[in-house]
């Protein structure tokens, strides 16, 4: 696992001073439900009936939205599925992948909304997974 995991208030300075993006792997609905301002969302899994599946379009819609260049923070709702994101993306070729440890809640730390980083319910169309689906069309 050679990529960094940093903790919130680290991650936040990467997005500002280092021009790092914030992609949100958590599912749509979390990510409606509240997220880092700025954020993308490109959900790692899918809810559906039967609980939690894979997103089969995962890598695809990462190499269109991001080159491989970009400098990327991953995170999710605890640490788990943003550990896996950030693999899959550095085994992809992603040189600059950055895991934000601790996700948007929290797990045995405090996350990116209870250390009172900003967040926003909403987001401009091409950051939700919906709109940047339809502008990769």
């Amino acid at each position: 696992m050679p990529f960094r995991r940093v903790p919130p208030e680290e991650a936040k300075t990467l997005i500002d001073q280092e021009g790092y993006s914030y992609v949100d792997v958590r599912s749509v609905g979390e990510f409606q439900a509240g997220h880092p301002t700025g954020a993308y969302n490109v959900p790692l899994l899918e809810s559906g009936l039967m609980g939690m599946t894979p997103n089969p379009d995962f890598m695809a819609v990462m190499e269109k939205l991001f080159p491989k260049e970009s400098k990327l923070v991953v995170g999710c709702k605890a640490g788990g599925r943003s550990m896996r994101a950030a693999a899959m993306l550095e085994a992809a070729g992603y040189a600059s992948v950055v895991d934000q440890r601790a996700g948007f809640d929290g797990s045995g730390e405090p996350g990116w909304r209870p250390k009172g980083l900003p967040v926003s319910k909403d987001a401009p169309r091409d950051h939700t997974y919906a709109g940047i689906v339809e502008k990769l069309r």
